[in-house]
């Protein structure tokens, strides 16, 4: 499994330690992934993703995860994220 947000791609960032002695050492930086459900109000169902607390904050603010989805480019999307927006958009059309 990896360390990489579904819905926004985050994943994570390398950088140093620093010492009060001024002493660097490698870390890294891990985005706070959570496994969540969210539900699509045009399926009708819940779909379990591993998505960022930055990213979940986004979804409410855009409305859903319908209108996140509509939004976001298919680049950053993981492969089941893009599955379901596509799903997503073949229903639309046909309610449409």
């Amino acid at each position: 499994m990896s360390r990489r947000c579904e819905l926004t791609g985050k994943g994570p960032m390398t950088g140093n330690n620093v010492s009060h002695a001024n002493n660097k050492t490698k870390r890294r930086f891990l985005p706070n992934l959570n496994d969540v459900t969210l539900q699509s109000e045009t399926l009708g169902r819940g779909i379990k993703l591993r998505i960022s607390a930055a990213a979940l904050r986004t979804v409410d603010h855009r409305g859903g995860l319908d209108a996140f989805l509509a939004k976001a480019k298919d680049d950053e999307l993981s492969n089941s994220a893009l599955k379901v927006k596509k799903e997503i958009a073949k229903a639309q059309a046909a309610e449409a």
